[in-house]
């Protein structure tokens, strides 16, 4: 027996925001995933932008505005490449990698720390140095100064969340659940990569 779900007229909003989330997470999975990175990327900036202007307005130095670009820089980033990467990732590392496989854990994390991650902080310096209109000489800059610092950060922060997320969170909420971490990590590439 079919039983469809009905929305609930009298809940709080953020259930309604839930249930619409989920909807729209079945018939759009890639589209929803995609929309929902490139928002909280942006946020992830602008958190960077207000600390780090909190931090120079406490030290006495000039502030300045928040860089709206910075923030469409990041949406852009986030829907074009973390939502439908981090997407396909998942739903291939499924079928690689099934959870009857008795060592899926290791494996999955393995794949994830020593692959994905990399690859995928590479992608992001080079796609933001495109964004930012910088030339190669800037890339390699940037890569030389701090792409090996945010490596081991990335390491660091994301291993116990992303054991976590490969393991334990459903296929479809695992962009969801890496794209909440990510709120604070991009804040923190953000201001690393400066």
């Amino acid at each position: 027996m079919h039983v469809e779900s009905l929305p609930v007229r009298n809940a709080s909003v953020s259930i309604r925001l839930l249930q619409q989330y989920l909807v729209l997470l079945k018939k759009y999975p890639v589209l929803t995933k995609s929309v929902t990175s490139g928002i909280l990327t942006a946020l992830g900036n602008l958190l960077s932008q207000i600390l780090e202007a909190k931090k120079k307005a406490n030290n006495g130095a000039l502030v300045h505005q928040i860089d709206p670009a910075g923030a469409a820089r990041y949406a852009i980033y986030g829907l074009v490449i973390t939502g439908p990467l981090s997407h396909y990732f998942y739903q291939l590392m499924e079928v690689w990698m099934p959870s009857t496989d008795p060592l899926c854990i290791v494996k999955r994390l393995l794949l994830d720390r020593l692959v994905f991650a990399p690859g995928f902080l590479l992608i992001f310096y080079f796609v933001m140095n495109i964004l930012e209109a910088k030339g190669w000489r800037d890339f390699e800059k940037k890569m030389r100064g701090s792409y090996w610092t945010a490596l081991k950060m990335n390491w660091k922060v994301w291993t116990p969340f992303q054991f976590i997320n490969i393991n334990f969170v459903p296929v479809q909420f695992r962009v969801l659940f890496a794209n909440s971490v990510a709120l604070f990590w991009y804040a923190y590439l953000a201001s690393v990569r400066k």
